[in-house]
Order: structure tokens, then sequence, then C-alpha cells
């Protein structure tokens, strides 16, 4: 039988199954000897049966206008359990801290006042709404879903990349990830101790329901989607599904007396918690865009008047401004006093004279990056940058120096991945996902990992040629004393649902009206405003990036 690791390469990077030629870190030592087992045309039979199962259910992305099912190697990240308490610790602090700054920006400003950011850092950041200047209503929770990307660098320590606090899309990947590999290569995980990611769901709403406006004992939840041509409109469909709540689009919201209903066939059903999947721009016509046909006029108001929460908070995006992230970790030390567990990447600030003369003399070691940007768009890594390319990095730095940071290239992890029938070191991140309930941060231990395809590509969205593995993070015999946040026991119907998670039908005896109509591809207003998201990076071709 072939080895499938002959002829495996190393190079700088730090890999993550090997620490050396033939030597196996211990937590791959059970996925190896499984693979040891099997030949390429074993485990190509496997992944086509895996795509074959995430077309029929519809897991895809579009790339060129053409569905496809999500690239899902099936060889596993494996993250041990000491290693995952430096996750678990830091991605808490960061968004614990991001809360505070968020409060604080649509609020008092002590951090301005105080000279730790300057006040136009955020003021010029397009992603700061004044429309919900000095609105506290929110305060505590929000951020109550976050995606924090992260890396590991040449010494395999943990950096965080971005931060993601407007709408972090893939999770719903993480699910169907781990149920894929458990049924095609289950007997690579069989004597491992792999921390279970289905509670997601059960987490979320419970979260959801927790940050509902005072004097609301028992909160209608629901989700809003842009509508069936976003591309990460699967996700929104599985989490309300798994949720047990309503999954609605603008045109069901009415917003009255600055409270909002849904409408349904038994009448105005209140609703005082939206999961909501629409950018900040699209959500509420009275506030931003009057063309926006995804949300519904008056939802800003309602939630200032304290009687809606909106999860995540509008104006959020001033926080995943990249050159914001340049100073989280002072952020970090302000608010909490605390040192940074998550060190971020060596950074520059273009605006700053000093940084933007040093990186213009070094674009070809460094990494440019727009800072609003998202899904790999107009990333430019100057040691692969022909001269035309890095001219171009070079005017529009002197043209916008707020628009722009660099960043040192760092060689990402590698996890070996099957290229052909062969197994080859890849390059991957992670998008662990954590919720808040307002009074503690929860981790999911496990996340999205993203793996670069091509050979040495150090972009690992999915519109770059990128895929995803399922991420075991291990556990060891105390991981699983640890007291998990207290979730709401609901008390259950007589149907067997619990309260608060019956469906609009159940709770009201009616029913919701009919799925809208889709849209006809000539309608497009509508079908390219559903195509706008945050942060799963879709690009103008329509492209999921996640």
């Amino acid at each position: 039988m072939a080895d499938l690791f002959a002829e495996y390469p190393f190079g700088r990077a730090f890999d993550e199954m090997f620490a050396g030629p033939g030597e196996i870190r211990t937590a791959y030592e059970s996925v190896y000897g499984t693979l040891q087992q099997l030949t390429a045309a074993d485990l190509k039979a496997r992944a086509d049966i895996m795509g074959r199962t995430f077309l029929d259910q519809g897991i895809t992305f579009a790339l060129g206008g053409v569905e496809r099912p999500f690239p899902l190697d099936l060889i596993p990240r494996i993250v041990t359990s000491a290693e995952w308490q430096t996750v678990q610790q830091g991605v808490p602090q960061r968004v614990k801290a991001l809360e505070m700054f968020l409060a604080d920006c649509y609020g008092p400003g002590r951090i301005f006042d105080d000279g730790v950011v300057p006040r136009r850092l955020v003021t010029t950041s397009p992603h700061f709404h004044r429309q919900v200047a000095g609105m506290s209503t929110q305060d505590g929770a929000r951020i109550v879903i976050s995606g924090v990307d992260l890396i590991r660098d040449e010494k395999g320590t943990f950096r965080v990349l971005e931060d993601n606090v407007r709408v972090p899309s893939g999770v719903s990947y993480v699910l169907e990830n781990r149920q894929a590999v458990a049924q095609v290569l289950g007997e690579a995980g069989a004597d491992q101790d792999v921390r279970p990611v289905a509670e997601y769901p059960a987490r979320l709403l419970a979260a959801l329901r927790a940050v509902a406006p005072p004097n609301v004992s028992d909160p209608t939840v629901v989700v809003l989607t842009p509508g069936v041509y976003n591309s990460a409109y699967f996700e929104h469909t599985l989490l309300a599904r798994e949720m047990g709540v309503e999954l609605v689009e603008g045109r069901d919201l009415i917003c009255r007396n600055n409270r909002v209903y849904v409408r349904t066939t038994a009448g105005e059903m209140p609703v005082h918690v939206i999961y909501r999947r629409v950018d900040d721009e699209f959500l509420d016509p009275l506030q931003f865009r009057l063309d926006s046909l995804l949300g519904s006029p008056g939802l800003v108001n309602c939630a200032r008047a304290g009687n809606l929460t909106i999860a995540n908070a509008v104006g959020n995006g001033i926080a995943d401004d990249k050159l914001v992230y340049t100073y989280v970790p002072d952020i970090i030390r302000y608010y909490l006093g605390e040192d940074p567990i998550l060190p971020n990447v060596d950074t520059y600030r273009m605006e700053v004279p000093d940084h933007r003369e040093y990186a213009l003399e070094h674009l070809t070691e460094l990494v440019v990056k727009p800072v609003d940007g998202s899904g790999g768009k107009g990333i430019v890594i100057g040691s692969r940058a022909d001269s035309a390319t890095l001219a171009k990095a070079r005017e529009a730095i002197l043209e916008n120096p707020r628009g722009f940071i660099a960043q040192r290239e760092i060689a990402l992890s590698t996890v070996p991945t099957l290229i052909g029938d062969k197994m080859r070191p890849r390059h991957v991140d992670l998008r662990p996902f954590a919720v808040n309930n307002g009074n503690d941060v929860w981790v999911l231990p496990g996340g999205l990992t993203r793996v670069a395809l091509p050979e040495g590509e150090l972009v690992v969205n999915s519109s770059q040629g990128g895929g995803s593995k399922d991420t075991w993070v291990l556990a060891d015999a105390g991981d699983y004393h640890v007291p998990a946040p207290e979730v709401e026991e609901l008390p259950w119907t007589e149907s067997g649902v619990p309260v608060g998670q019956q469906t609009s039908s159940e709770l009201t005896g009616g029913f919701f009206f009919e799925p809208p109509i889709t849209p006809t591809f000539e309608q497009q207003p509508l079908r390219g405003q559903q195509g706008q998201q945050q942060q799963a990076g879709t690009d103008s071709r329509g492209t999921t990036t996640c």
C-alpha cells in the first residue's frame, strides 16, 4: 500500500501533525494510524460520498455563479486541551474588552479623553453610525455572537488576525463538518475524546433570550435573513431550525409605537429579540439606506426605546476596523487592566509616518490589507506580488493612509491535506465562535478551520480556492468538570416542546404566511441586496468566502 505521507515536505511553517520528519505529535497518532490503513482511492471515495451529501443538503457555496459543495478536507485539525485553554481564555477577554469599547464609543467616550485611542479613528470608520450614538439599552450585550480569526505562527503560538463582531458566518459548517467527518472517517476519532459542538444552537438561543429587553419573561426570538439569494442562507435556515425559532425577512416585520411585530395568519405577534443576518446599512430604511428592501423601517427606534434587542448591535463594525485592531491590546489593558492573552500579529499603521515609511521600504516583506476589507479582498502579499501590484499598493497607501495596514508575513501553520493521491501540508487558520449572554462569554470548543488548498497559498478564503476542516478540540478529565454557563431550564408544553421554543403556529394556533415568493431573476435590486453579507466575505461576484 502506498504511503499517503511519502515525501511529505517541511517548510518554515509550524506543522500541526508533525514535529519533524517522522515525528508525529501525540494528538495526531490515532488519525495518522487510521490513514496508514487507507489508500488515496479510499479517501477519495469517502470524499465523494460526503460531497454528494453536502449537495443534497444544500451545504454549498457559490463560486463564479455555480453552486458547489463547500470543500471539506477529511483530515481533521486537532487542538489539544492545553492549547485550547489559551483560546478559551483569550477570546472572552477580547470580546469583553471590545464590548466595553463599543459602549464607550457610543457613550461617554472616556477612552478618547484619556488618549488611549484617537477619537478620529472611530469617527472616520465607515462602520461608525451616529444614528445609534447615546443608545445604551444594549450595553453589555452588543456583541452576542463573535468570531475571532486566529492563526498559529512559526512557533505554534496562536495570534489574532482579525475580529468579527458584526455578523460572523461559518458556524453552520462547523456543525455540518463534524457530522460529515464522523460518518465517513469515524474510526479516526474512535479512541479520541473530542469535545462536542452540537450544543451551539441551544447555547445561542439561551444567550439571545437572556439579552432580551427587561420585563419580558418569555421573549420571542427570530432570525432575520436577507433572503434566499444570500450566500449564507443555508446557515440562517439551519440556525433558525435548530433553535426552534422563526426565520423571517424584513417584509414580515412591522414596527409600530416603537415595538416590533411579526405577521402571522392568526394576527401580529410581538418580537423581542432579532438575530439579524442583515448588514447595518440595510437594516432600517429610516436610518440608513432608503432603498433597502431587506430591513424594516423603525427597528432602530424600537431598540432605542428598549423594546427590542438587535443581535449583534448596530454600529459594531468599528470594532472590526483593522486599524482599530491595532489598538485592541491597549483597549484590553485600559478596560480590564490585564495583558492580552492572545497577541496580535505585528502590524504597522499606514497613517503613522514612521510606520508608513518603513512599510513602503519593505513592501516585499509585508502583507498589505485594506482596513475595511473582508474575504481576502484587496490583500497584497508582498513576497508574491509583481512590481505592478506593488506599485499600485504603494500608490493606494499614499493616497489613503487611513485605509490600510501592513503586517509581518507569517507562515500560517500547516495541516496535512489530501491533494491528489498524497498528503501535503496546507496553511490553515481558525475562527472560534463565542456567545455572550450579557454575563459570561462561552466559546464553542471547535471552530471553523479554513484551509488554503493551492500549494503555498496563505489566503484561506474559499473565493481564493480555500476549503475547510473539522476542528477537534480534545478533552481532558478536567474539561467535563468545568461548570457550563447556566442555560435556562424551560418548562415544557403539553405538545412536548419547551416553552419559548414553540413555533409561532403553536403559540398562536395559526400559521405563518407561506414563504415569500422567490423573486424572479429580473428582480435584480432585491436579488442584489439579498447578496449582501458582512463577515462571510461575499465579494462582488456573489462568492461566499467564509
